[in-house]
């Protein structure tokens, strides 16, 4: 029995009718590889029972303190049923990409039973039409709770339901399961209290921890050795979010990425994503006549997961501010522009520390937060004050090699998340085996038209990749080919 911390209780905090807190991914596998070139749904259920001991959050639930007098536990669900977490479906003729689309955003809007362990995964078969895919294919659509993941310990539960071959040579033995004993609500009392006193302890800590890096900012800002956060300006996307999602995703080569990103010195992969969504959204809201003069800016979530914090359930980020350069035309000087940001929002990130905000987290009673979440949804919040960020930007690292699961190998992965009141718009990137995928999951009042922005992305790519192209034959460079060439005939 495990307590949430404050950060992970937070994200209950924030769930409501309209505003389910879960991540996921919709992921396409190629079944021609599995056994028989077919996988049945009894076999999925067969090889999830077969996986359920490799992550101990399949089988847990929430047991909450009596009258929420403070975080709830993870504990054993004595009434665990994998067929109620995983479900099957089927697209309609033709099973094309806008259909996929559809199903994944309806499936996405549906808060998860917090009665029951928080994840539930949903086969789509019937994807006979979509570009790229091998006719057969099916999808995963998963859903984890973020108040027991994040985005880093979601690749590693998708470790636990992959492997690396079709036919893996050593897979993991089927293990009895005990579940523990349910714990009653005076237990619950009692380890409450118990921790309530430790609460001074983390006051001093975060007392003495707080001070130099306070400090550090505001020498730093005040040095100029600092930039303060950028102040957003006011979107469609900083409005209460409806109940409604719509989903849309592009695959993108990273070789072409990595082209991009050489034409800019000093630039990162993230940087030429940010830098491709800044472009997108720059489209995006001429398109809507509502582009404001100043840039937009997104919360980056940035892992602070150490070590020894691998395999470990529960969130462990901090999130920079980052500008993302809407106000810059030029798709090459958004790039070297998002890249300066990003060096000045790591800097400001790290003088803060990187345990600030989960030990604030800590110190808030569970009463105090269960009311803040509910008055910053009933009184409409997001619409009074100022927003700090206009959308999510999230950049989790994949394998680079084909992975299979149930035999069938995947072919495509893309990021599901959250969009809560003030920030309508989630765009998480997902890299996979030389590919890479940004996806929108927006509120469907805000963005009615998702394939237009996934559009969006695609031609803020392709004119960042056509100016990279352009700029790596400069005529010094034509001029090397020629001698070379020149020298290779005589």
């Amino acid at each position: 029995m495990q307590q949430l911390s404050g950060l992970d209780s937070s994200f209950l905090y924030l769930e409501s009718s309209t505003t389910p807190m879960h991540i996921g991914a919709l992921a396409i596998y190629d079944q021609a590889s599995a056994p028989g070139g077919r996988v049945t749904f009894k076999g999925i259920l067969e090889f999830f029972e077969s996986r359920m001991h490799l992550a101990p959050l399949f089988r847990q639930r929430l047991a909450n303190v009596p009258l929420g007098l403070d975080k709830p536990f993870w504990v054993d669900d004595p009434l665990f049923d994998l067929e109620y977490h995983i479900r099957h479906i089927a697209l309609p003729h033709p099973g094309d990409w806008r259909q996929l689309c559809i199903q994944a955003a309806r499936l996405h809007a549906r808060p998860l039973d917090l009665n029951k362990p928080l994840w539930e995964i949903t086969v789509v078969e019937g994807l006979d039409n979509v570009p790229n895919v091998p006719k057969g294919a099916f999808a995963l659509v998963s859903k984890f709770h973020h108040a027991a993941i994040d985005g880093v310990a979601g690749t590693e539960i998708a470790a636990a339901i992959h492997d690396l071959s079709d036919d893996p040579a050593n897979p993991p033995e089927t293990q009895p399961w005990d579940p523990e004993r349910q714990p009653t609500g005076l237990e619950l009392l009692g380890r409450s209290a118990l921790a309530t006193v430790h609460v001074p302890g983390r006051i001093s800590r975060l007392a003495s921890n707080a001070a130099p890096s306070i400090r550090k900012i505001f020498s730093g800002v005040r040095g100029k050795e600092l930039s303060a956060p950028t102040r957003a300006p006011r979107t469609r996307f900083n409005n209460n979010v409806g109940p409604h999602r719509v989903f849309d995703g592009r695959t993108f080569l990273l070789d072409d990425i990595r082209t991009i990103r050489r034409a800019s010195e000093g630039a990162t992969v993230n940087d030429v994503v940010v830098a491709v969504c800044g472009g997108a959204l720059r489209k995006y809201l001429l398109d809507k006549d509502e582009l404001p003069e100043t840039s937009l800016v997104a919360m980056a979530p940035r892992s602070v997961r150490t070590r020894d914090q691998s395999g470990a359930a529960g969130n462990r980020v901090t999130a920079m501010s980052l500008p993302i350069r809407t106000d810059i035309e030029d798709p090459l000087e958004r790039v070297a522009a998002v890249r300066d940001e990003s060096r000045a929002a790591k800097q400001f990130n790290d003088a803060a520390g990187r345990d600030l905000a989960p030990e604030l987290a800590e110190l808030i009673p569970a009463p105090a937060g269960q009311m803040i979440g509910r008055l910053y949804s009933s009184t409409k919040l997001a619409e009074r004050i100022p927003p700090m960020f206009n959308t999510v930007i999230t950049n989790v690292p994949g394998p680079n090699i084909p992975i299979f699961s149930m035999g069938s190998r995947m072919v495509r992965n893309y990021g599901l998340g959250p969009c809560v009141h003030g920030l309508g718009l989630f765009q998480p990137v997902l890299s996979y085996n030389g590919e890479l995928t940004i996806s929108a999951v927006a509120c469907r009042e805000m963005m009615p038209d998702p394939a237009f922005y996934a559009q969006c992305l695609k031609d803020a790519f392709d004119e960042m990749l056509a100016a990279a192209k352009a700029v790596s034959k400069t005529p010094v460079d034509l001029q090397k080919a020629k001698a070379a060439k020149a020298a290779g005939a005589s």
